[in-house]
């Protein structure tokens, strides 16, 4: 017997609701999967920051290595840098002039993951986000008892603050006008804009990195020392497994640095694999994403045009090798390294750029 598409859905959810032929059901509302073979070749991608964490992931992925112990080990250099201010030794503080470190990874082939958040006096939170994984049952472990897992595990504790930091601090509590990061005091975008221009540096930085097999296996990592002077205890998308970093060894892996309140509310590299996994390049993913995020835009972060007026970047690639990100104001910058040796790939934006700068 004949029956049209809108009969035949309509009878596959009554007999799922019965619970008969729930399997077919299902079957007739399954989206479409992109079928992606390996490419064949190593990859590694990384913001921006990452030529040097681009170049040690590669070097372990030719030597045989595991993927997030290559995208591990590469953002380590970056973490250990105290010229770096967004990660690591040498992140600005939060409010109060204390380092607090958020990281995370995740494991293509077994799907594990383990991030730790809001980490004080060890530099390698992506190594101690990696035995999380690797160590316990857990996913994420927080504040005192992320430290004494590290502690456990040999991780030796340092101040984190660098003197340039520190200055940088000091210069920004002794410039800023009472406006922080309570909700109820409404945030000053110009005072902020102000700021920099008198040399205040802010940072929303972090860096992203996901490494992949010739043999099609994914693995990343994101590490950040969070938004500059930050509330005590704020929790960015940088350590959230689906926010920050996501990875599908069916798929690809997507990764994120800029501002992770955004981020964190719309679970953005979850949904950049998922659309890669129904057929959009890398690219168009990570633009859809940013899109749906400014959508999703609260009024006092919006400038006098509407746009969202702050930055976000999504990066992304592909189990096929295909790679691509964008961004949510501007233009910007992401590093490859490949068979063909290391670049900067340039990113689309979804709006102008931010007046000034971009941030």
């Amino acid at each position: 017997m004949d029956i049209s598409r809108r009969e035949f859905v309509q009878c596959a959810a009554g007999a799922a609701a019965l619970g008969l032929g729930a399997n077919a059901a299902v079957a007739s509302q399954e989206e479409p999967r992109v079928k992606l073979r390996p490419a064949g070749k190593s990859v590694v991608i990384a913001s921006a920051n990452g030529q040097g964490a681009c170049a040690r992931a590669m070097e372990i992925l030719q030597a045989g290595g595991d993927p997030v112990d290559a995208a591990v080990e590469g953002v380590s250099l970056v973490e250990n840098d105290p010229n770096d201010h967004s990660v690591g030794y040498g992140g600005l503080p939060n409010e109060n002039g204390v380092v607090e470190l958020d990281a995370c990874v995740m494991h293509g082939p077994t799907h594990k993951g383990g991030g730790v958040a809001a980490l004080q006096r060890v530099k390698n939170a992506s190594q101690v986000a990696r035995l999380v994984m690797r160590r316990t049952d857990h996913v994420l472990l927080v504040g005192d008892g992320a430290l004494q897992f590290a502690r456990a595990h040999g991780f030796k504790e340092e101040e984190l603050l660098t003197d340039k930091a520190r200055q940088i601090w000091l210069k920004w509590k002794e410039s800023h006008s009472g406006k922080d990061d309570w909700i109820h005091i409404e945030a000053d975008v110009e005072a902020r804009r102000r700021m920099e221009r008198d040399g205040i540096e802010f940072t929303h930085g972090t860096i992203s990195c996901m490494a992949l097999t010739a043999g099609g296996d994914l693995g990343g990592c994101t590490t950040t020392s969070g938004l500059s002077y930050k509330i005590p205890g704020r929790v960015g998308d940088s350590p959230i497994l689906g926010a920050g970093l996501f990875v599908d060894n069916e798929v690809g892996a997507c990764g994120s640095t800029g501002r992770g309140e955004a981020n964190l509310i719309n679970c953005s590299s979850f949904l950049v694999v998922e659309l890669m996994r129904n057929g959009q390049s890398p690219s168009d993913a990570c633009l859809t994403a940013l899109k749906r995020v400014a959508d999703r835009t609260e009024s006092r972060l919006r400038d006098e045009h509407s746009y969202p007026n702050y930055q976000l970047k999504l990066y992304a690639v592909r189990k096929d090798g295909v790679v691509g990100g964008a961004v949510m104001r501007g233009k910007g910058r992401m590093a490859v390294h490949d068979e063909g040796g290391f670049r900067l790939d340039e990113l689309r934006g979804v709006f102008p750029p931010l007046p000034d700068q971009e941030r």
